[in-house]
């Protein structure tokens, strides 16, 4: 049974302002009404006000017998429903609709979840300087309607709303003149099933990184695929052939490709692996170079949809969406390998059912 809906507000990476990285979820047994979360927050109201434009019923439509007195459905009213944000990170085209709006948006307070750093970058914009000091550490403080709340890497699930839990995994974004730069990845379970899809913000190679953080979570993920979980949403910023030099701390279909192949590897290695008693894989040593050969990978992720986004559009117009080119050019890359996964582009205005 299907645990999550998902409306894609935003899934690109720029330079369209448009079109940033914004999602909203709930479970699927509850209305919209009932709260949402706001899965990061590049764009927020203008870009879903274009989305209900081309399709107003994206929210359900309006039963009949309904009082006409009730107010309709707008992109005001549905950012009133949103109770938390959850954030990967806090660079501009994941937060900027949350800074724009943190003055006026609608319903009561609502909570800001990331990790420790994150929130501090978040509290630098949050100054007085950058933008009024709208959000706070004090929940009682009744003159704040946003707040912040840390998460923890410390292997534990958090819940966030009713129904909806998450774990964070910090996760490599490059470096900068500061040193390493961390994003991070959440596992989002909807708890009465146990069903989760997991969730990438920024994220580089492991392959180049400095410190290779992509495998833990691979590992981690493994013995859920693909029955406890079934749907990644990972980035691709640019097209095939970028230098990695010039990759920023962010994934070409080249590196998509090599990391679905460690994630199969790692799905081959745990239903393999001896069980615990109570029932999860022993854990394992480093992983050894090529440790299963390639045949015994083949449909090894069979059931698992992988989503495409954070794709970047480019200066010089093309006559394809960004993302379509980097999602076929990753689909060519992947077939040799026969790995099952289904590949596809989280399109803004998409609504997905996981």
């Amino acid at each position: 049974m299907p645990a999550f809906d998902i409306i894609v507000v935003g899934s690109g990476g720029g330079l369209d302002e448009t079109n940033l990285s914004g999602y909203l979820l709930k479970p699927c047994d509850a209305s919209w009404e009932d709260g949402i979360v706001a899965l990061e927050a590049g764009s927020g109201h203008g870009a879903l006000r274009h989305i209900m434009k081309r399709n107003p019923y994206i929210f359900g439509e309006r039963p009949q017998d309904e009082d006409p007195s009730k107010p309709q459905i707008t992109p005001f009213t549905v950012y009133s429903n949103v109770k938390c944000f959850l954030l990967t990170h806090a660079h501009l085209d994941h937060i900027n609709s949350l800074v724009m709006s943190a003055g006026t948006i609608g319903g009561g307070s609502k909570r800001i979840y990331g990790s420790p750093q994150t929130l501090k970058d978040l509290e630098t914009i949050f100054s007085d300087r950058v933008w009024p000091r709208l959000a706070t550490w004090d929940e009682s403080n009744p003159l704040f309607r946003l707040v912040y709340h840390s998460v923890h890497a410390d292997g534990k699930y958090k819940r966030i709303f009713p129904d909806i839990s998450v774990r964070i995994m910090e996760i490599s974004h490059g470096k900068n003149d500061s040193g390493l730069y961390e994003s991070s990845a959440y596992f989002i379970r909807h708890d009465p099933s146990a069903h989760q899809f997991l969730f990438f913000g920024d994220v580089e190679p492991d392959s180049i990184a400095a410190k290779p953080k992509n495998i833990g979570i691979w590992r981690l993920a493994a013995p859920m695929i693909p029955h406890q979980l079934s749907a990644i949403f990972i980035e691709c910023s640019y097209p095939a052939g970028r230098p990695n030099e010039v990759l920023w701390g962010h994934l070409c279909p080249e590196h998509l490709v090599q990391e679905m192949i460690n994630l199969a590897t790692e799905v081959v290695l745990a239903r393999k692996a001896p069980k615990t008693r109570a029932g999860g894989s022993r854990p394992r040593k480093k992983q050894r170079k090529n440790p299963v050969p390639p045949e015994e990978l083949h449909g090894a992720l069979d059931g698992l949809r992988v989503y495409i986004m954070h794709c970047k559009e480019h200066f010089s117009s093309m006559d394809r969406p960004i993302n379509h080119v980097i999602g076929d050019q990753a689909r060519d890359l992947l077939k040799p390998h026969h790995l099952g996964v289904e590949l596809l582009t989280a399109d803004q205005g998409m609504k997905i059912v996981i």
